[in-house]
């Protein structure tokens, strides 16, 4: 039984984690001024003529939709740098030639993502509480949630590292197809304000269960069911991890 390479993991890990440390000030400034200006918008703007929803004051009720909103495009966009540049500078090849498992590569890339994102929503999340006064009924879910997300978009974003083929398609998913589905998907308001058939309509964007059950973890409240949203995580993190393996056996884009 071949044993865990894990002088080769944790190369991998520091080389990721590094990267990001040499544009820190960029890392952390960007989500803190970004939520700053949410709060003074949304929390200003709409706040003032929406006070409350489902209970919560509005001010209180867009931390989570802020948070998920920057955890999703932070771990799609790590993941598929850290595996695109590999790519572009040619050095993929020795990592794959490296005596280091399928697993063991995903788990050091994704790995290093998911800190980095779930660093940053910790920040959005301190920096959220000098705003605006925020409660966590279920820390333990909030955690699961945190984590579960930021692995399986991780993976997401792993996958759109080896399939892109320019910096411009790394842009591509983020930009005009995850942060669209984040704004529609119930971040700022409840779907449970919309009238019919739209709010029908937004029960199959698939962000709208992961701010709600990311949502309920702070408050109590979602507007789908929180096993519903475990659920489609887990589902959408097994696809992940079914065509990660399918793109190593055959080396799709990954092998002349």
């Amino acid at each position: 039984m071949n044993s865990v390479n894990g002088f080769g993991m944790k190369a991998i890990y520091k080389t990721e984690m590094a990267r990001t440390l040499r544009t820190v000030w960029q890392s952390i400034a960007t989500p803190v001024i970004t939520t700053a200006l949410y709060f003074v918008v949304f929390g200003g703007a709409i706040g003032s003529r929406i006070q409350h929803v489902g209970g919560v004051h509005y001010g209180a009720f867009i931390v989570p939709g802020l948070i998920m909103l920057t955890l999703l495009t932070q771990s799609i966009s790590n993941a598929s740098i850290g595996i695109y540049f590999p790519k572009f500078t040619g050095t993929i090849f020795e990592i794959l030639s490296a005596p280091m498992s399928t697993v063991e590569t995903v788990a050091a890339y994704v790995g290093a993502a998911a800190t980095k994102s779930v660093g940053i929503g910790l920040i959005i999340l301190v920096t959220a509480t000098f705003f605006t006064q925020v409660e966590i009924q279920h820390p333990f879910w909030m955690v699961a949630f945190l984590l579960l997300t930021s692995i399986t978009f991780s993976l997401f974003g792993f996958i759109i590292g080896i399939w892109a083929r320019s910096f411009e398609q790394l842009a591509i998913i983020p930009a005009l197809v995850i942060t669209p589905l984040t704004f529609l998907g119930g971040a700022f308001y409840s779907i449970d304000m919309l009238p019919q058939p739209w709010r029908t309509v937004s029960l199959f964007n698939p962000v709208v269960y992961l701010v709600s059950g990311f949502r309920w973890s702070f408050y109590g409240i979602g507007d789908v069911s929180v096993g519903v949203s475990l659920g489609f995580t887990a589902a959408f993190m097994a696809a992940c991890l079914i065509l990660l393996a399918f793109i190593f056996r055959t080396g799709w884009r990954l092998k002349p």
